[in-house]
């Protein structure tokens, strides 16, 4: 019996393992993984800003998202994210005015002013693009962040695929983005079996 239970353990933790290790490879795998593909929307993961300036992880992904649109991948830029406690500006207001300051028409941006994490602010995206007939969506976000963006937006119903930022502090050495692969392999196995984002848990840093 005893015998039994300790081959019972150690099959669990062995999958467990490799789980682990299978989805750490994924997010590493997906940040790679560059896709221009046209589509009816671009849409911007927010991250920090102060007093409506983004922070340079940000303006790293809105610079991005920029050089998608230039390039004709999404004719509508959507910049996401809500407001902390105390801000003047939501994370898709200081996007959207970034945006404005580097010439992007009027007609081409959308700030969606909700969420304040990953799900949230997809959540509220996917809403105001389904009410205007729209379904496909390139999302930008760090490297790390991509596959489990993807996974949420796909999620929502939104048939998504993504292009992320290869400049900004989260890629600057191999710590920082080993780091983040934890983290982000984390956050996602965490929302896989509760479908709960795990950033309400406390954050993983990545907006």
């Amino acid at each position: 019996m005893v015998r039994w239970v300790l081959r019972a353990l150690t099959g669990l933790v062995l999958i467990a393992l490799l789980v682990t290790a299978g989805t750490g490879f994924r997010v590493w795998y997906v940040a790679r993984d560059d896709d221009r593909t046209r589509a009816d929307a671009i849409v911007v993961l927010g991250a920090a800003q102060y007093n409506g300036t983004p922070s340079s992880v940000f303006r790293a992904r809105l610079g991005h998202a920029k050089d998608l649109y230039d390039e004709g991948a999404a004719p509508l830029l959507v910049t996401t994210g809500g407001s902390r406690s105390g801000d003047a500006y939501t994370e898709a207001d200081a996007g959207a005015r970034w945006l404005r300051e580097q010439g992007v028409d009027p007609s081409a941006r959308l700030a969606v002013a909700e969420g304040v994490d990953t799900y949230g602010s997809l959540e509220a995206a996917a809403d105001e693009l389904h009410d205007r007939g729209l379904e496909s969506v390139v999302v930008v976000s760090d490297p790390w962040h991509s596959l489990r963006a993807r996974t949420m937006a796909r999620d929502l119903g939104l048939d998504a695929w993504t292009s992320p930022t290869h400049s900004g502090p989260v890629v600057q050495t191999r710590r920082t983005q080993l780091r983040y692969i934890v983290r982000e392999t984390g956050a996602l196995l965490y929302y896989r079996v509760s479908a709960e984002p795990a950033d309400r848990l406390g954050g993983t840093g990545l907006g």
